[in-house]
């Protein structure tokens, strides 16, 4: 369905569709959501690194399964883990208190993470920070990169899905952006964080064993295509959301790849979040001064709706002229409604807490 369509057959239902809806077809017409109000306080170094250690670029950050500690990975202090003897991963707790770390000498560039329903670390190795990762991906020993590892809590590698050193189609993968499980078991990974036209832009869906079921997606604009699929999330309904990020928009999908409908008023997505009620929390990194193709756009986090498309609040990114990524690219949000946004170019950890 065309975007032309989708639109007329939306108005046409607004007058029986209620209030919600008509607020999310008008936020749909690609007008920027910059004015929202912000009723978050932010909290900077909240989580204490052990002494001497400075916080990475990161991108991960997800909540445990006690819904109050907190799951991040980051580039060992740097922009990358090539050469370092760090752990990449590390558990907080409520309080900021590192609680364990793990996984050195295993991953490039942590990238994505999620945690399933047994409380498991999910970590994509994206190997897509620079010229440096790309050559220690590619020669040993060991070779590493462009993997997805699933660990336990306690940091034993239980599984790990893909080749070392990366593998293009019709093998996988090559710089694997996120990961994602659903609550079956099976197992979702969005493969591609360049924008080169030879780059990849697909979903592959792995049963809990990892095997490979199918996969979806090609380079391009149009409906189930893809530009740098950066970040997935899913609802309550089951829905997959993409962060279908050099596109400016989300994409929503079965989990069979069927594509179902595109939000573009989220601007442009680098990561995505939903809660247990359906409460979304989209990021992005790259619009204002950083993307003049989306310049209108502010950087920040938005919240919403992944029921109806609404949005509600917007967390600005204090760096207005910044010339590189800036502000959160990965996002979660713990069971009190506490946001957690992980920066790869200010190189953070922020918490933002509601007030109002």
């Amino acid at each position: 369905m065309s975007r032309l369509v989708a639109r007329i057959a939306i108005a046409g239902l607004l007058a029986t569709a209620g209030p919600e809806a008509a607020a999310a077809q008008a936020q749909a017409k690609d007008r920027p959501t910059n004015d929202l109000p912000n009723p978050y306080r932010t909290i900077e170094g909240w989580a204490k690194m052990p002494e001497g250690r400075p916080w990475g670029s990161t991108s991960a950050v997800e909540i445990a399964k006690d819904g109050s500690s907190i799951w991040v990975a980051e580039r060992c202090g740097a922009n990358s883990c090539v050469n370092s003897s760090l752990d990449p991963i590390l558990l907080f707790d409520s309080t900021g208190k590192l609680v364990r770390s793990f996984g050195a000498g295993l991953i490039l560039s942590p990238h994505g993470i999620d945690v399933d329903h047994e409380g498991n670390v999910w970590v994509t190795d994206c190997a897509c920070t620079g010229a440096s990762a790309q050559r220690q991906a590619q020669v040993g020993p060991p070779p590493r990169g462009h993997q997805v590892f699933k660990f336990s809590p306690e940091g034993k590698l239980l599984l790990t899905l893909g080749t070392a050193a990366g593998a293009r189609p019709p093998g996988h993968f090559w710089q694997p952006n996120d990961v994602l499980v659903a609550p079956n078991g099976d197992i979702f990974v969005a493969d591609g964080h360049s924008s080169a036209d030879t780059a990849n832009a697909r979903i592959l869906k792995f049963d809990k064993t990892g095997t490979l079921i199918k996969e979806w997606g090609r380079k391009g604009t149009g409906p189930g295509e893809l530009d740098q699929p950066h970040a997935l999330a899913m609802d309550s309904r089951g829905r997959l959301f993409v962060g279908d990020r050099s596109n400016n928009r989300i994409q929503i999908f079965d989990q069979d790849g069927t594509f179902l409908e595109e939000w573009t008023q989220f601007s442009r997505p680098s990561g995505i979040y939903i809660d247990q009620n359906d409460i979304m929390y989209v990021t992005d990194s790259e619009s204002g001064s950083v993307a003049p193709g989306h310049a209108d756009w502010k950087r920040g986090i938005r919240v919403g709706s992944a029921r109806d498309g609404t949005v509600t609040a917007f967390i600005p990114d204090p760096a207005e002229n910044a010339t590189n990524t800036s502000a959160a690219e990965g996002v979660a949000a713990d069971t009190k409604g506490n946001i957690y946004g992980a920066e790869v170019g200010p190189r953070a950890l922020k918490r933002y807490v509601r007030e109002r």
